[in-house]
């Protein structure tokens, strides 16, 4: 079993930036792809980035490029979003995910394990 905790939202003006975190045990991660997904009220959940635990290579949703960087500290079983000039539509209660088989990393339905969700809101 994969238990999967996030940290570090909470409400920024619209320009700056926060670092979340999502703290992974229970499994060995080598082989794993791990995600970031966001939902705003009244949509749909989304894709935001990806990366694969070894080898590290990064996957971005077209809305956060440039913006949004995914990284991961192997010793530690973590991986951040850090997430620069912030705007008022990145307001989501955001999920870290776990998926082992490298299937379609866009879509959630390919990740099993997820955690509880840390809301970031950012004010205009």
């Amino acid at each position: 079993q994969v238990q999967l905790v996030e940290s570090g939202g909470g409400l920024v003006q619209a320009g700056g930036s926060l670092r979340l975190s999502c703290a992974a045990s229970g499994r060995t991660f080598s082989t794993y792809i791990m995600g970031w997904f966001r939902q705003a009220p009244g949509k749909e959940r989304e894709f935001v980035a990806a990366i694969r635990w070894t080898g590290g290579s990064t996957y971005y949703a077209d809305s956060v490029k440039g913006r949004f960087t995914i990284s991961r500290d192997n010793p530690k079983n973590t991986v951040y979003l850090q997430m620069n000039s912030l705007k008022p539509e990145d307001t989501a209660v955001y999920y870290c995910a776990a998926q082992r088989f490298g299937m379609n990393l866009y879509s959630d339905s390919s990740y099993a394990y997820w955690g509880q969700g840390t809301q970031v809101t950012v004010s205009s």
